[in-house]
Protein backbone atom coordinates (compact mmCIF):
# COMPACT_ATOMS: atom_id res chain seq x y z
CA UNK A 1 0.00 0.00 0.00
CA UNK A 2 1.10 3.19 -0.86
CA UNK A 3 0.62 5.05 2.20
CA UNK A 4 2.62 2.52 4.39
CA UNK A 5 5.45 2.97 2.00
CA UNK A 6 5.57 6.24 2.35
CA UNK A 7 5.50 6.02 6.03
CA UNK A 8 8.72 3.60 6.18
CA UNK A 9 10.45 5.66 3.98
CA UNK A 10 10.17 9.00 6.23
CA UNK A 11 12.66 8.53 8.90
CA UNK A 12 15.87 6.83 6.98
CA UNK A 13 14.56 9.88 4.25
CA UNK A 14 14.86 12.46 7.00
CA UNK A 15 17.88 11.12 8.33
CA UNK A 16 19.78 11.21 5.56
CA UNK A 17 18.59 14.22 4.56
CA UNK A 18 19.77 15.80 7.92
CA UNK A 19 23.12 14.36 8.09
CA UNK A 20 24.01 15.44 4.17
CA UNK A 21 22.56 18.86 5.40
CA UNK A 22 24.89 19.00 8.76
CA UNK A 23 27.82 18.40 6.80
CA UNK A 24 27.30 21.89 4.96
CA UNK A 25 26.34 23.39 8.60
CA UNK A 26 29.54 21.91 9.87
CA UNK A 27 31.91 23.69 7.00
CA UNK A 28 29.97 26.96 7.64
CA UNK A 29 30.74 26.70 11.48
CA UNK A 30 33.84 26.01 11.57
CA UNK A 31 35.21 28.15 8.84
CA UNK A 32 33.08 30.90 11.07
CA UNK A 33 34.58 29.98 14.50
CA UNK A 34 38.05 29.67 12.63
CA UNK A 35 38.10 33.62 11.81
CA UNK A 36 36.61 34.46 15.54
CA UNK A 37 39.07 32.16 17.76
CA UNK A 38 41.17 34.85 17.85
CA UNK A 39 39.12 37.72 19.10
CA UNK A 40 39.45 36.37 22.84
CA UNK A 41 35.88 36.77 23.43
CA UNK A 42 33.14 34.41 24.99
CA UNK A 43 30.01 32.88 23.85
CA UNK A 44 27.32 30.89 25.04
CA UNK A 45 26.49 28.05 22.77
CA UNK A 46 23.40 27.63 21.02
CA UNK A 47 20.99 25.23 19.80
CA UNK A 48 20.29 24.42 16.87
CA UNK A 49 17.93 21.90 14.87
CA UNK A 50 16.65 18.99 16.79
CA UNK A 51 19.92 16.81 17.97
CA UNK A 52 20.49 19.42 20.43
CA UNK A 53 24.05 19.81 19.09
CA UNK A 54 26.20 22.86 20.44
CA UNK A 55 27.67 25.27 18.58
CA UNK A 56 29.88 28.47 19.27
CA UNK A 57 27.45 31.46 17.20
CA UNK A 58 29.75 32.64 14.69
CA UNK A 59 31.18 36.44 16.18
CA UNK A 60 30.35 39.13 14.11
CA UNK A 61 33.43 42.26 13.87
CA UNK A 62 32.96 45.70 12.03
CA UNK A 63 36.28 44.46 10.07
CA UNK A 64 34.05 40.96 8.91
CA UNK A 65 31.07 42.33 7.66
CA UNK A 66 32.66 41.46 3.92
CA UNK A 67 33.05 37.62 5.32
CA UNK A 68 30.10 37.73 7.13
CA UNK A 69 28.43 38.58 3.31
CA UNK A 70 30.13 35.57 2.38
CA UNK A 71 29.00 32.93 4.41
CA UNK A 72 25.48 33.94 3.63
CA UNK A 73 25.83 33.25 0.23
CA UNK A 74 27.57 29.92 0.94
CA UNK A 75 24.49 29.07 3.30
CA UNK A 76 22.06 29.91 0.59
CA UNK A 77 23.86 27.81 -1.77
CA UNK A 78 24.33 24.75 0.55
CA UNK A 79 20.75 25.10 1.24
CA UNK A 80 19.81 25.23 -2.62
CA UNK A 81 22.08 22.19 -3.19
CA UNK A 82 20.51 20.14 -0.20
CA UNK A 83 17.11 21.01 -1.75
CA UNK A 84 17.70 19.93 -5.20
CA UNK A 85 19.26 16.55 -3.84
CA UNK A 86 15.56 16.10 -1.87
CA UNK A 87 14.34 16.62 -5.68
CA UNK A 88 16.37 13.66 -7.33
CA UNK A 89 14.71 11.48 -5.50
CA UNK A 90 12.27 8.60 -6.31
CA UNK A 91 8.90 9.43 -7.74
CA UNK A 92 9.82 13.40 -7.49
CA UNK A 93 8.87 13.57 -3.51
CA UNK A 94 10.93 15.97 -1.51
CA UNK A 95 10.56 14.95 2.40
CA UNK A 96 10.03 17.66 4.59
CA UNK A 97 9.46 17.80 8.78
CA UNK A 98 8.19 20.91 10.80
CA UNK A 99 12.00 21.60 11.51
CA UNK A 100 13.18 22.92 8.20
CA UNK A 101 11.66 26.38 8.87
CA UNK A 102 13.13 26.27 12.84
CA UNK A 103 16.76 25.50 11.65
CA UNK A 104 16.33 27.91 8.53
CA UNK A 105 15.07 30.70 10.97
CA UNK A 106 17.95 29.21 14.07
CA UNK A 107 21.10 29.59 11.44
CA UNK A 108 19.60 33.44 10.13
CA UNK A 109 19.45 34.62 13.29
CA UNK A 110 22.76 33.32 14.42
CA UNK A 111 24.33 34.93 11.49
CA UNK A 112 22.40 37.65 11.69
CA UNK A 113 21.99 38.61 15.24
CA UNK A 114 18.94 41.46 15.67
CA UNK A 115 20.26 43.88 17.90
CA UNK A 116 17.08 44.62 19.39
CA UNK A 117 15.55 42.50 22.07
CA UNK A 118 11.95 40.56 20.56
CA UNK A 119 8.83 42.15 22.26
CA UNK A 120 6.93 39.85 24.31
CA UNK A 121 3.18 40.30 23.52
CA UNK A 122 0.76 39.90 27.12
CA UNK A 123 -0.33 36.30 26.80
CA UNK A 124 -4.21 36.02 26.37
CA UNK A 125 -5.48 33.30 28.53
CA UNK A 126 -8.67 32.66 27.73
CA UNK A 127 -12.20 32.77 30.33
CA UNK A 128 -11.48 29.62 32.32
CA UNK A 129 -15.06 30.14 33.90
CA UNK A 130 -16.52 32.01 30.45
CA UNK A 131 -18.18 34.65 32.51
CA UNK A 132 -16.77 38.02 32.44
CA UNK A 133 -17.35 40.55 34.59
CA UNK A 134 -19.73 43.41 33.58
CA UNK A 135 -17.79 45.96 35.93
CA UNK A 136 -14.37 46.03 35.43
CA UNK A 137 -14.41 43.73 31.89
CA UNK A 138 -12.02 40.61 33.00
CA UNK A 139 -12.26 37.10 33.97
CA UNK A 140 -14.07 36.38 36.82
CA UNK A 141 -12.84 32.71 37.50
CA UNK A 142 -13.87 30.62 40.14
CA UNK A 143 -14.66 33.35 42.90
CA UNK A 144 -17.48 34.35 44.33
CA UNK A 145 -19.45 36.33 41.79
CA UNK A 146 -22.99 38.05 41.61
CA UNK A 147 -25.66 37.67 38.88
CA UNK A 148 -27.81 40.54 37.64
CA UNK A 149 -29.32 42.05 34.66
CA UNK A 150 -27.96 39.06 32.73
CA UNK A 151 -24.34 39.96 33.73
CA UNK A 152 -21.97 38.64 36.16
CA UNK A 153 -19.90 41.03 38.77
CA UNK A 154 -17.23 40.73 40.94
CA UNK A 155 -18.71 41.80 44.08
CA UNK A 156 -16.52 44.63 44.74
CA UNK A 157 -17.59 45.67 41.01
CA UNK A 158 -21.38 45.92 41.73
CA UNK A 159 -21.20 49.39 42.75
CA UNK A 160 -24.20 51.96 43.36
CA UNK A 161 -24.42 54.55 40.26
CA UNK A 162 -25.02 57.15 42.80
CA UNK A 163 -22.21 57.00 45.35
CA UNK A 164 -19.81 54.34 43.41
CA UNK A 165 -19.73 52.25 46.91
CA UNK A 166 -20.75 48.45 46.24
CA UNK A 167 -23.85 47.03 46.99
CA UNK A 168 -23.98 44.42 49.67
CA UNK A 169 -27.47 44.63 50.60
CA UNK A 170 -29.73 41.71 49.56
CA UNK A 171 -31.85 44.42 47.79
CA UNK A 172 -31.54 47.63 45.57
CA UNK A 173 -33.16 49.60 43.55
CA UNK A 174 -32.78 49.83 39.58
CA UNK A 175 -33.07 52.77 37.64
CA UNK A 176 -32.52 51.23 34.23
CA UNK A 177 -29.92 49.04 34.16
CA UNK A 178 -27.91 51.40 36.72
CA UNK A 179 -28.09 49.85 40.27
CA UNK A 180 -28.12 51.98 43.30
CA UNK A 181 -28.63 51.67 47.18
CA UNK A 182 -32.11 52.13 48.49
CA UNK A 183 -31.52 54.67 50.09
CA UNK A 184 -28.78 56.06 47.87
CA UNK A 185 -32.45 56.04 45.24
CA UNK A 186 -34.77 57.43 47.84
CA UNK A 187 -32.49 60.29 48.57
CA UNK A 188 -32.01 61.25 44.39
CA UNK A 189 -36.04 60.45 43.75
CA UNK A 190 -38.03 60.17 47.04
CA UNK A 191 -39.86 63.49 47.03
CA UNK A 192 -39.30 65.63 50.33
CA UNK A 193 -41.37 67.77 51.88
CA UNK A 194 -40.44 71.66 51.64
CA UNK A 195 -41.59 72.41 54.80
CA UNK A 196 -40.51 69.70 57.38
CA UNK A 197 -37.72 68.74 54.91
CA UNK A 198 -38.14 64.99 55.50
CA UNK A 199 -39.22 62.21 53.17
CA UNK A 200 -42.81 62.40 51.95
CA UNK A 201 -44.34 59.58 53.90
CA UNK A 202 -46.56 57.23 52.01
CA UNK A 203 -50.06 56.76 52.77
CA UNK A 204 -51.50 53.35 53.29
CA UNK A 205 -52.30 52.26 49.95
CA UNK A 206 -48.31 52.51 49.56
CA UNK A 207 -48.55 55.35 47.34
CA UNK A 208 -46.60 58.65 47.99
CA UNK A 209 -49.10 61.19 48.55
CA UNK A 210 -48.02 65.28 49.05
CA UNK A 211 -49.90 68.29 48.50
CA UNK A 212 -48.45 71.10 45.68
CA UNK A 213 -49.25 74.63 45.22
CA UNK A 214 -49.94 75.44 41.41
CA UNK A 215 -48.03 78.44 41.37
CA UNK A 216 -45.07 77.79 43.70
CA UNK A 217 -45.08 73.78 43.16
CA UNK A 218 -44.12 73.91 46.72
CA UNK A 219 -44.46 70.08 48.02
CA UNK A 220 -45.73 68.96 51.51
CA UNK A 221 -46.97 66.24 53.88
CA UNK A 222 -50.91 66.36 53.59
CA UNK A 223 -50.55 66.37 57.57
CA UNK A 224 -49.18 70.01 57.40
CA UNK A 225 -52.61 71.88 56.59
CA UNK A 226 -54.08 70.28 59.72
CA UNK A 227 -51.13 70.93 62.07
CA UNK A 228 -51.18 74.65 62.58
CA UNK A 229 -47.97 75.00 60.03
CA UNK A 230 -48.62 78.74 59.19
CA UNK A 231 -49.16 79.95 55.83
CA UNK A 232 -48.72 83.28 54.55
CA UNK A 233 -51.91 85.29 54.34
CA UNK A 234 -50.44 87.31 50.89
CA UNK A 235 -48.72 84.17 48.28
CA UNK A 236 -50.02 81.64 50.31
CA UNK A 237 -46.87 79.68 50.92
CA UNK A 238 -46.32 77.36 53.81
CA UNK A 239 -44.06 78.18 56.62
CA UNK A 240 -40.62 76.27 56.69
CA UNK A 241 -38.94 74.76 59.18
CA UNK A 242 -36.11 76.66 58.45
CA UNK A 243 -37.35 80.14 57.57
CA UNK A 244 -39.67 81.42 59.72
CA UNK A 245 -42.34 84.02 59.38
CA UNK A 246 -43.60 87.41 60.81
CA UNK A 247 -46.70 87.18 62.91
CA UNK A 248 -48.93 89.79 62.24
CA UNK A 249 -50.72 91.17 65.68
CA UNK A 250 -54.16 90.22 64.14
CA UNK A 251 -53.12 86.57 63.85
CA UNK A 252 -51.92 86.34 60.40
CA UNK A 253 -48.16 85.76 58.92
CA UNK A 254 -46.21 87.29 56.24
CA UNK A 255 -43.09 85.36 54.84
CA UNK A 256 -39.93 87.01 54.17
CA UNK A 257 -40.40 88.17 50.59
CA UNK A 258 -44.03 89.10 50.66
CA UNK A 259 -42.58 91.33 53.87
CA UNK A 260 -39.95 92.98 51.76
CA UNK A 261 -42.72 95.59 50.10
CA UNK A 262 -45.53 95.50 52.63
CA UNK A 263 -47.67 98.36 53.22
CA UNK A 264 -48.52 98.65 57.07
CA UNK A 265 -50.18 101.94 57.68
CA UNK A 266 -52.78 104.64 55.86
CA UNK A 267 -50.30 106.70 55.55
CA UNK A 268 -47.57 104.82 53.28
CA UNK A 269 -50.85 103.70 50.74
CA UNK A 270 -51.76 107.15 49.73
CA UNK A 271 -49.50 107.57 47.14
CA UNK A 272 -50.32 103.91 45.97
CA UNK A 273 -53.85 104.79 45.81
CA UNK A 274 -53.62 108.22 44.50
CA UNK A 275 -51.88 106.00 41.47
CA UNK A 276 -54.44 103.68 41.03
CA UNK A 277 -56.88 106.86 40.60
CA UNK A 278 -55.04 108.14 37.72
CA UNK A 279 -54.55 104.81 35.85
CA UNK A 280 -58.59 105.11 36.01
CA UNK A 281 -58.44 108.42 35.14
CA UNK A 282 -55.81 107.33 31.95
CA UNK A 283 -58.90 104.76 30.93
CA UNK A 284 -61.31 107.90 30.81
CA UNK A 285 -62.76 106.32 33.88
CA UNK A 286 -62.47 108.98 36.15
CA UNK A 287 -63.81 109.00 39.57
CA UNK A 288 -64.48 112.76 40.59
CA UNK A 289 -65.65 112.27 43.96
CA UNK A 290 -62.83 111.99 46.61
CA UNK A 291 -63.24 108.21 48.30
CA UNK A 292 -61.88 107.76 51.91
CA UNK A 293 -59.20 104.87 51.72
CA UNK A 294 -58.01 103.12 55.18
CA UNK A 295 -56.15 100.33 55.95
CA UNK A 296 -57.54 98.04 58.76
CA UNK A 297 -56.98 95.11 60.97
CA UNK A 298 -58.67 91.66 59.92
CA UNK A 299 -61.43 91.88 63.02
CA UNK A 300 -62.27 95.61 61.72
CA UNK A 301 -62.10 94.48 58.12
CA UNK A 302 -65.17 91.76 59.31
CA UNK A 303 -67.04 93.68 61.67
CA UNK A 304 -67.54 96.28 58.80
CA UNK A 305 -68.47 93.24 56.20
CA UNK A 306 -71.28 92.56 59.16
CA UNK A 307 -72.40 96.00 58.83
CA UNK A 308 -72.56 96.31 55.11
CA UNK A 309 -75.84 95.40 53.72
CA UNK A 310 -74.60 95.18 50.09
CA UNK A 311 -72.14 93.53 48.16
CA UNK A 312 -70.52 89.56 47.92
CA UNK A 313 -67.50 88.82 49.78
CA UNK A 314 -64.89 86.88 48.77
CA UNK A 315 -64.41 83.49 51.58
CA UNK A 316 -62.55 82.29 53.41
CA UNK A 317 -60.96 85.61 53.67
CA UNK A 318 -61.79 89.47 52.81
CA UNK A 319 -59.37 91.16 51.96
CA UNK A 320 -60.80 94.61 51.27
CA UNK A 321 -64.35 96.25 51.01
CA UNK A 322 -66.49 99.17 48.95
CA UNK A 323 -68.50 100.46 51.78
CA UNK A 324 -71.37 101.91 51.36
CA UNK A 325 -72.77 102.27 54.86
CA UNK A 326 -71.94 104.85 57.22
CA UNK A 327 -69.82 103.58 60.27
CA UNK A 328 -67.37 103.93 62.61
CA UNK A 329 -63.88 102.00 61.46
CA UNK A 330 -60.34 101.25 63.28
CA UNK A 331 -57.67 102.22 60.75
CA UNK A 332 -54.24 101.77 61.58
CA UNK A 333 -52.47 105.14 62.07
CA UNK A 334 -48.70 104.25 62.80
CA UNK A 335 -46.99 101.22 61.41
CA UNK A 336 -45.71 98.48 63.76
CA UNK A 337 -42.22 97.46 64.13
CA UNK A 338 -40.07 94.42 64.14
CA UNK A 339 -39.61 92.68 67.74
CA UNK A 340 -38.13 89.30 66.59
CA UNK A 341 -40.52 87.39 63.95
CA UNK A 342 -43.37 89.64 65.33
CA UNK A 343 -44.79 93.09 64.03
CA UNK A 344 -45.65 95.23 67.53
CA UNK A 345 -46.40 98.27 68.85
CA UNK A 346 -48.96 99.06 65.92
CA UNK A 347 -51.51 102.21 66.89
CA UNK A 348 -55.13 102.35 65.30
CA UNK A 349 -58.00 105.28 65.78
CA UNK A 350 -61.69 104.60 65.81
CA UNK A 351 -62.56 106.93 62.58
CA UNK A 352 -66.11 107.94 61.90
CA UNK A 353 -67.47 107.23 58.43
CA UNK A 354 -70.06 109.42 56.89
CA UNK A 355 -71.84 108.84 53.45
CA UNK A 356 -71.74 111.55 51.06
CA UNK A 357 -72.54 109.79 47.93
CA UNK A 358 -72.86 106.14 46.70
CA UNK A 359 -69.63 104.79 47.90
CA UNK A 360 -68.08 106.06 51.77
CA UNK A 361 -65.11 104.46 51.94
CA UNK A 362 -62.62 101.70 50.53
CA UNK A 363 -60.95 99.03 53.44
CA UNK A 364 -58.37 97.38 52.92
CA UNK A 365 -55.99 94.43 55.12
CA UNK A 366 -52.87 96.12 56.27
CA UNK A 367 -49.68 94.53 55.72
CA UNK A 368 -49.88 93.04 52.17
CA UNK A 369 -47.42 93.83 49.92
CA UNK A 370 -47.60 96.80 47.55
CA UNK A 371 -48.73 95.00 44.26
CA UNK A 372 -51.46 93.26 46.41
CA UNK A 373 -52.44 95.95 48.17
CA UNK A 374 -52.93 98.00 44.82
CA UNK A 375 -54.70 94.96 42.80
CA UNK A 376 -57.46 95.37 45.94
CA UNK A 377 -57.45 99.31 45.32
CA UNK A 378 -58.19 99.06 41.59
CA UNK A 379 -60.65 96.14 42.56
CA UNK A 380 -62.90 98.07 45.21
CA UNK A 381 -62.07 101.35 42.84
CA UNK A 382 -64.79 99.69 40.45
CA UNK A 383 -66.98 98.95 42.62
CA UNK A 384 -67.06 102.28 44.05
CA UNK A 385 -67.16 103.90 40.02
CA UNK A 386 -70.43 101.24 38.87
CA UNK A 387 -71.84 102.67 41.75
CA UNK A 388 -71.31 106.18 41.57
CA UNK A 389 -72.01 105.77 37.62
CA UNK A 390 -75.99 104.42 38.11
CA UNK A 391 -74.83 100.76 38.03
CA UNK A 392 -77.64 98.95 40.35
CA UNK A 393 -78.54 95.71 41.43
CA UNK A 394 -76.01 94.18 38.87
CA UNK A 395 -75.47 90.05 39.50
CA UNK A 396 -72.41 89.03 41.41
CA UNK A 397 -70.92 87.45 38.46
CA UNK A 398 -71.20 90.50 36.00
CA UNK A 399 -70.04 93.11 39.42
CA UNK A 400 -67.01 90.99 40.75
CA UNK A 401 -66.10 89.87 37.16
CA UNK A 402 -65.95 93.19 35.78
CA UNK A 403 -64.02 94.32 39.23
CA UNK A 404 -61.09 91.60 38.35
CA UNK A 405 -60.90 92.46 34.83
CA UNK A 406 -59.53 96.11 36.12
CA UNK A 407 -57.77 94.74 39.15
CA UNK A 408 -55.96 92.46 36.68
CA UNK A 409 -55.42 95.14 33.84
CA UNK A 410 -53.22 97.27 36.54
CA UNK A 411 -51.42 94.67 37.65
CA UNK A 412 -50.64 93.76 33.89
CA UNK A 413 -49.03 97.56 34.00
CA UNK A 414 -47.50 96.76 36.68
CA UNK A 415 -45.50 93.72 35.92
CA UNK A 416 -45.38 93.07 32.37
CA UNK A 417 -43.74 95.17 30.36
CA UNK A 418 -46.43 97.50 28.23
CA UNK A 419 -47.07 96.60 24.37
CA UNK A 420 -48.12 99.51 22.66
CA UNK A 421 -50.14 97.26 19.91
CA UNK A 422 -51.85 96.17 22.82
CA UNK A 423 -56.07 97.64 22.28
CA UNK A 424 -56.58 100.23 25.02
CA UNK A 425 -58.83 98.44 26.95
CA UNK A 426 -56.66 95.87 27.94
CA UNK A 427 -53.79 97.91 28.87
CA UNK A 428 -53.52 101.51 30.94
CA UNK A 429 -52.77 104.38 28.42
CA UNK A 430 -50.02 106.52 28.01
CA UNK A 431 -50.66 108.30 31.33
CA UNK A 432 -51.04 105.73 33.63
CA UNK A 433 -48.16 103.07 32.15
CA UNK A 434 -45.84 106.59 32.62
CA UNK A 435 -46.80 107.21 36.13
CA UNK A 436 -46.44 103.01 36.59
CA UNK A 437 -42.83 103.50 34.74
CA UNK A 438 -41.51 106.01 37.70
CA UNK A 439 -42.16 104.34 40.40
CA UNK A 440 -38.26 102.58 39.27
CA UNK A 441 -37.51 98.81 38.62
CA UNK A 442 -38.82 96.59 40.66
CA UNK A 443 -37.45 92.87 42.33
CA UNK A 444 -37.75 89.55 40.87
CA UNK A 445 -39.15 88.78 44.46
CA UNK A 446 -41.81 91.58 43.16
CA UNK A 447 -42.49 90.53 39.68
CA UNK A 448 -43.00 86.77 40.96
CA UNK A 449 -45.44 87.89 43.71
CA UNK A 450 -47.14 90.41 40.80
CA UNK A 451 -46.99 86.98 38.38
CA UNK A 452 -48.62 85.05 41.25
CA UNK A 453 -51.22 87.74 41.63
CA UNK A 454 -52.58 87.77 38.08
CA UNK A 455 -52.82 83.63 38.29
CA UNK A 456 -54.65 83.91 41.53
CA UNK A 457 -57.13 86.09 39.29
CA UNK A 458 -57.05 84.06 36.23
CA UNK A 459 -57.60 80.37 38.12
CA UNK A 460 -60.07 81.47 40.61
CA UNK A 461 -62.10 78.48 41.51
CA UNK A 462 -64.97 80.63 42.91
CA UNK A 463 -67.97 81.19 40.69
CA UNK A 464 -68.92 85.12 40.97
CA UNK A 465 -64.70 86.00 41.25
CA UNK A 466 -63.19 83.08 38.77
CA UNK A 467 -65.91 82.36 36.46
CA UNK A 468 -67.24 86.10 36.29
CA UNK A 469 -63.81 87.24 35.42
CA UNK A 470 -63.33 84.47 32.72
CA UNK A 471 -66.41 85.74 31.15
CA UNK A 472 -65.77 89.80 31.44
CA UNK A 473 -62.48 89.22 30.09
CA UNK A 474 -64.03 87.14 27.25
CA UNK A 475 -66.68 90.14 26.44
CA UNK A 476 -63.62 92.57 26.74
CA UNK A 477 -61.26 91.02 24.20
CA UNK A 478 -64.28 90.59 21.90
CA UNK A 479 -66.02 94.33 21.87
CA UNK A 480 -63.56 96.46 24.41
CA UNK A 481 -63.64 97.80 27.79
CA UNK A 482 -66.16 100.63 27.01
CA UNK A 483 -68.66 98.55 24.97
CA UNK A 484 -68.88 95.90 27.54
CA UNK A 485 -69.56 98.75 30.35
CA UNK A 486 -72.44 100.04 27.76
CA UNK A 487 -73.54 97.05 27.26
CA UNK A 488 -73.75 96.03 31.27
CA UNK A 489 -75.55 99.20 32.14
CA UNK A 490 -78.48 98.46 29.56
CA UNK A 491 -78.55 94.80 30.24
CA UNK A 492 -77.59 94.28 33.36
CA UNK A 493 -75.09 91.44 31.93
CA UNK A 494 -71.41 90.92 29.27
CA UNK A 495 -72.27 90.93 25.84
CA UNK A 496 -72.36 87.30 23.88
Amino acid sequence: MAPSGINHLSQPCIYERKSRFMRWLCKLFNSGSNRGAGSGSSHHPQLVGEENMAWRAPFRSLDDRARSQKDKEDLERAIALSLAEDSKRSNGYRWRTDDDDEISSAIRDALNPNPYPPFAPTPYYPSRSGRICGGCKRDIGYGNYLGCMGTFFHPDCFCCRACGYPITEHEFSLSGRDPYHKSCFKELNHPKCEVCHQFIPTNAAGLIEYRCHPFWTQKYCPSHEHDNTARCCSCERLESWNARFYSLEDGRSLCLECMESAIMDTGDCQPLYHSIRDFYEGMNMRLDQQIPMLLVERQALNEAIVGEKNGLHHMPETRGLCLSEEQTVTSIRKRPRIGGHRLVGMRTQPQKLIRRCEVTAILVLYGLPRLLTGAILAHELMHGWLRLKGYHNLNPEVEEGICQVLSHMWLETEVMPVDKSRPSTSAASSSSSSSSSKKGVKSDVENKLGEFFLHQIAHDASLAYGGGYRAAQVAVNNYGLRSTLDHIRLTGNFPL
